[in-house]
């Protein structure tokens, strides 16, 4: 990554090669084209905090990390060179063994809404926690209902009954479950791209190879064209890419089908918001072949996107089923499968239950994270400084030749880096550089996409205008020093 990103003033002929730009100094200076250097952009300073964390006396980065590869997993991997060892956080921020803060862009995979350690969250952990732990649903407990009740409130239509579960995965599983059931079919219609967990359903439904391991799973799931406005065939058009599911329960299946499940804002596939239009007609399509349709609202829910409280409300729909997880714990372990009351009742043919689903400590959770969202009017603060943010991560984009795409709403926003704008070449190598830079600087933010080439900005729901400024002058300077 030696030289300098450049930004080509284009005149004359050069002006109808719009994308036959360069990045680096040793082409610059084969070109006779005028050349602005960004050399004289200043580093950016990180907004004042009034906090400073406890002296941490813990295990070094080295031993944590001997301690990883000797007792955890593998397949467990770390963002960085220099492995971060996170110890403290408050709000939008985290810090480090040093005491160093941090600006949290990345939530914990879009999992911290409320702001870390956020203390109407933590009280009520501690509270419950004091005074039950643990039981089991079998007994009568009101942190359970009280939160079903106000979980239901936040919902459309008759998508009134709460089933409680532990992850996202898990949610995703039982919504499959019941679709299946209650139709009586068992194909499954999913999107490429996609991704729903790590079980054998949500893994036959995940539409990307380098999540699917070797081994049977869930048949009759079939993978629909990703409607992509930035890479997809039909760009924005939702209704042509929609054509393709009616093609699938038509040409593959007996011409009736279990569900339809869907993020309208795909997380791990790279914020990849559904062409406009889509599931409209998805969900026209599906309801005729006698299926359900099942929102995955495991990333894009709980007012994280700020125009709607769950994604799936900005294309018009109201789905059969929603799954959720993530930000309704605000990192408590905790998912929820909400459904219609006739729905429901598929599980009543035979016993299901689930132990931990609806613990006491991740309810009292979750109902506290629903009133926070309400008090300080998180859902607005997501709207407004989400435009903000992406007004100006998009100035970046015309900018910077390296700036593919900029996409997504509220704080659920993607940015994709590519070496070539018209072959959209994934910038794998580039982005690692500008994860670790912007890291010494201060910035934490996370990645996806099937290529591994889009920044996922998805912080806490009470990042300030001042955090996006930090964040994406930290992302100028950084591409200015490249």
């Amino acid at each position: 990554m030696q030289g300098i990103i450049a930004r080509r003033v284009f005149s004359g002929r050069n002006s109808q090669q719009g994308t036959k730009r360069c990045f680096f100094s040793q082409l610059a200076q084969k070109d006779s084209n005028v050349f602005i250097h960004e050399n004289d952009i200043s580093v950016p300073k990180m907004p004042p905090f009034d906090y400073s964390p406890p002296p941490y006396n813990g295990p070094t980065v080295d031993e944590i990390l001997a301690k990883r590869k000797a007792y955890l997993s593998p397949s467990l991997l770390h963002f960085y060179k220099k492995p971060l060892n996170v110890v403290d956080g408050k709000r939008q921020y985290l810090f480090d063994d040093e005491g160093r803060r941090y600006l949290d862009a990345f939530g914990g995979i879009a999992t911290v809404g409320c702001g870390h350690c956020h203390p109407d969250v933590v009280d009520a952990i501690v509270n419950q926690t004091r005074r039950l732990q643990h039981s089991t649903v079998l007994y009568l407990n009101s942190a359970i209902t009280d939160f079903a009740e106000a979980l239901a409130s936040k919902l459309p239509g008759d998508l009134k009954v709460v089933f409680f579960t532990n992850s996202g995965t898990e949610a995703n599983e039982l919504a499959l479950l019941m679709a299946k059931l209650y139709t009586g079919s068992h194909d499954i219609i999913s999107l490429r791209n996609s991704y729903h967990g790590n079980a054998a359903g949500t893994m036959g439904a995940t539409g990307q190879s380098i999540w699917k391991f070797n081994v049977v799973q869930t048949g009759g799931v079939h993978h629909a064209m990703n409607p992509d406005p930035y890479r997809g065939v039909f760009g924005s058009d939702g209704e042509k890419y929609a054509k393709d599911v009616q093609d699938l329960i038509e040409f593959g299946t007996s011409g009736n089908v279990a569900a339809f499940v869907s993020e309208a804002i795909q997380g791990v596939g790279g914020i990849v918001e559904l062409a406009p239009g889509y599931l409209p007609a998805v969900y026209s399509s599906i309801k005729k072949a006698g299926g359900l349709c099942i929102a995955d609202e495991v990333q894009a829910g709980f007012a994280r996107t700020g125009s709607h409280f769950w994604s799936f409300e900005a294309q018009g729909v109201v789905p059969d089923i929603v799954t959720m997880a993530k930000g309704i714990g605000n990192g408590i372990p905790l998912g929820a499968v909400v459904t219609t009351p006739e729905i429901a009742k598929v599980l009543t043919r035979r016993s299901y239950f689930n132990t931990f689903g609806g613990n006491p400590v991740c309810t009292a959770a979750g109902l506290a994270v629903l009133r926070v969202i309400e008090k300080e009017k998180l859902q607005e603060n997501a709207h407004v400084v989400g435009s903000y943010l992406k007004d100006r991560l998009t100035v970046l984009k015309n900018k910077y030749e390296i700036i593919g795409d900029v996409r997504g709403r509220g704080f659920m926003q993607g940015v994709e880096l590519v070496t070539d704008r018209q072959e959209k070449t994934p910038a794998k190598a580039e982005i690692l550089h500008v994860m670790d830079k912007m890291k010494e600087l201060g910035v934490l933010i996370g990645k996806g996409g099937y290529y591994g080439n889009v920044f996922r900005i998805t912080p806490p729901l009470c990042f300030t205008k001042k955090d996006a400024d930090f964040l994406v002058d930290a992302m100028d300077y950084t591409l200015s020093k490249m």
